[in-house]
Order: structure tokens, then C-alpha cells, then sequence
């Protein structure tokens, strides 16, 4: 029929680029353009078996969607036998499926729109976060879960009324200290234990304003310091104003995106920072003298935090108070 696209086979394709959708159970894969479909086990022999399917193609990219802890192993399978693999954010996939006018959702679609946004926008691919990196991270969020919970026991026994109630709360914050405890004490043995990191926290630790729980999210939420530029790191933290102008209108500058966790743990490091360290303590000031806000003033000394950290990294050295 005059007009009418048929499909390529998948023998004469030369370049295919792969959509990976996943669960904690399995993983729905999409090669584009040969358009094949399948379904494999997220575990040790479902890895296998996608990477024998994926040798018999010429794969120029693959992409897989960040999902909490769940994509992280077929990744680092992927990385290791040789595949160019990008992990990306889910909002930005949601949002390249609805400029392509695809509203349903299921696994097999996004798995085909992921394969499509891998050819369309060729994301830069990521490479898997080591294990003594993912160990740390995961202590540091029970570190925090148990903290806010300690935080609400607190709360719920300063206004209770109840004897028994009281006592019961307390027995529940004795545990939870020592928790917390005995989780910041496996956080620094985990890091002194490995040299790379060890570096780097011993580094980041030397700029006034920066403290142990800062340091380690910087070394854990933020494996690339040191490798980056600085646009890159205050990027990635979230912290770079993006414009906000359209027509003869200039709006004002808002930081947004990034990582979360990195970009709170620099907001209380540039609260402090603000205050002890020389020369951010001068900067904040000029900013305010000039009229800037004061939350304004304290995201500059952030980024100016994360610029220096990842210098100092790059350069493997530790922070130098400038003399007179």
C-alpha cells in the first residue's frame, strides 16, 4: 500500500538503543528501532539473559529510569559487560512521554519511550555508584529516619500527660539514641576504611562551616566531586539559578532540580558557614549590605560551598585560611 512505513527487521538494523523499565521483580525491555519487546527477572539470571539479547544487537545506548534501589544492580551488570547505560531521572521520562503524546502508562510503554528518548536525546551514560558509596548513603538516610523519628518521640513526651505514657517515651529515646549512635559510629568506620573516601571527607572537613554529616553527604550524594566544573557541581546540588524571562519580561532567578539531600545538608552548612567561616562570612555580609535577601544571600554562600569543596577535591588538598 502507496505511503505505508514498513517495519525494519531487526537484521538490518546496524544501531539500536534500548529502554529498560523496572521493578523490584522484573524488567520490561524495548529495542528500538527493531521493535522488540520482552520481559526478563530483575535478578542474577535475568541480567544474563538480557545481556545475551543485547549482544546479538549493536547497542548505542541504554536507559533505565532512577528507582530507588531497584535499578541499581542490573546497571552495574550492564556497565561491567560493556553497555553504555544512562540512568535518568522519572519527572524528566513522565514529561518526554507527554511531549510525545503518549498519556497512558504502562511498563511496555515506558519501556518504549525510554528507548525512543535514548535515541531522540542521547543522555550522557552514568556510571554505577561503588558499593562502599551506596552502603554509606543508605546508614546516613536511617541516620536521618531515625533522627526525625527521635524528633517526634520528643515531641509527643513533652506534652504527655500520662505517667506510664512518659516513661514508656523515654525507653523509646534511650533505644533511639543509641541507634543513632552506633549508626554514626558504622558511618565513619565505613569511610575511614576506604581511602578515596576517607580523602575526601578529611578534605571537605577542613572548610570552616562544614561538619561530619555535611561531609559525608558531599562524598556520598555527590560521587563525581572533583571531576566536575563548577556550573556542574551547583547543578547537580540544585543550587543553580535558571532564568525565568519570556517576551520583554525578566523574572526572577530560581534555583530548582538537583538532589535534594545534597542540596538541604549545603543549606545548613552555608547557615553556618555564614556565621564562622571568614571569608563566606564577608561575602554573605556584602550581599546583604547590597539588599539581597537573607535566604538569597545564604543559597550564594551554599553554592559558593559546593564550588569550593569541589575545587579543593580536584585539587587534593584541604582548605587554607588566606592571611593578611
Amino acid at each position: 500500500m502507496q505511503g505505508k512505513v514498513k517495519p525494519t527487521s531487526a537484521s538490518t538494523v546496524s544501531t539500536v538503543y534500548v529502554g529498560i523499565d523496572v521493578c523490584k521483580a522484573y524488567l520490561d525491555v524495548h529495542i528500538h528501532p527493531a521493535n522488540e519487546t520482552f520481559r526478563v527477572a530483575n535478578d542474577a539470571g535475568g541480567w544474563r539473559r538480557l545481556k545475551t539479547i543485547l549482544s546479538s544487537h549493536s547497542v548505542e545506548r541504554v536507559v533505565m529510569e532512577a528507582t530507588s534501589k531497584y535499578h541499581r544492580a542490573a546497571h552495574r551488570s550492564l556497565h561491567a559487560a560493556g553497555f553504555s547505560v544512562a540512568i535518568i531521572n522519572p519527572l524528566r521520562a513522565r514529561l518526554f512521554a507527554e511531549a510525545c503524546g503518549a498519556l497512558a502508562k504502562t511498563d511496555t510503554i515506558d519501556a518504549r519511550l525510554l528507548a525512543l528518548m535514548a535515541e531522540k536525546l542521547d543522555p550522557d551514560a552514568t556510571h554505577p555508584v561503588r558499593d562502599i558509596v551506596e552502603n554509606v548513603r543508605e546508614l546516613a538516610s536511617a541516620r536521618r529516619a531515625a533522627i526525625m523519628e527521635r524528633v517526634a518521640v520528643e515531641q509527643r513526651r513533652s506534652v504527655a500527660t500520662s505517667n506510664f505514657l512518659q516513661r514508656e517515651l523515654g525507653r523509646r529515646l534511650r533505644l533511639l539514641h543509641s541507634h543513632i549512635d552506633r549508626l554514626e559510629a558504622e558511618i565513619e568506620a565505613a569511610i575511614s576504611a576506604d581511602a578515596v573516601l576517607a580523602s575526601r571527607r578529611d578534605i571537605v572537613l577542613s572548610i570552616p562551616g562544614i561538619g561530619p554529616v555535611v561531609a559525608t553527604a558531599l562524598i556520598t550524594e555527590l560521587d563525581e566531586i572533583g571531576d566536575l566544573n563548577a556550573k556542574q557541581a551547583t547543578a547537580l546540588a540544585g543550587l543553580a539559578p535558571f532564568a525565568d524571562d519570556s517576551g520583554p519580561r525578566r523574572g526572577q532567578r530560581h534555583i530548582r532540580g538537583g538532589r535534594f539531600e545534597l542540596r538541604k545538608a549545603l543549606y545548613m552548612a552555608a547557615l553556618s558557614a555564614a556565621r564562622f567561616n571568614p571569608d563566606l562570612k564577608r561575602f554573605y555580609q556584602r550581599l546583604r549590605d547590597a539588599g539581597k535577601a537573607a535566604k538569597l544571600a545564604i543559597i550564594a554562600v551554599a553554592r559558593k560551598l559546593i564550588v569550593l569543596a569541589n575545587t579543593l577535591v580536584s585539587q587534593n588538598r584541604a582548605w587554607i585560611a588566606k592571611t593578611a
